[in-house]
């Protein structure tokens, strides 16, 4: 089974997409913080990371750019999940190595696909 680190901070947010990436299929390892997300890194390796922009501490725009340059981390693939919406918010985020933007809400059909797509799984 494949596994999803989910890093978000509203509880609302995160119930929602854990439920859609179990309907999947997917097993999924929750962080509220870039903190927290990195302790789950370093205990369990997932297929994928879903990644919210605003978090507390350190932002996820600068947790993506570590976990891209980190040797042992930067093959895991990066969806950015936010409410920041804007093209120059896209364009960071390609530019510190996400591999795919998706903003909220959420469209749940096209977060999966988008989720599938990158772990190389059919939908």
């Amino acid at each position: 089974m494949s596994t999803v680190l989910l890093i978000e901070d509203s509880l609302t947010e995160a119930e929602m997409l854990t439920r859609y990436l179990q309907q999947a299929g997917l097993l999924v390892i929750s962080a509220k913080s870039g903190e927290e997300a990195q302790e789950r890194l370093h205990k369990q390796r997932p297929d994928l990371i879903v990644l919210d922009v605003i978090l507390p501490g350190q932002s996820g725009f600068e947790l993506c750019r570590e976990l891209k340059a980190n040797q042992d981390t930067k093959q895991i693939p990066i969806v950015i999940c936010s409410t920041k919406n804007t093209d120059v918010d896209k364009m960071w985020g390609n530019m510190l190595g996400a591999d795919a933007y998706v903003t909220k809400p959420v469209n749940q059909q096209e977060f999966l696909q988008t989720v599938c797509r990158l772990m190389g799984q059919a939908v």
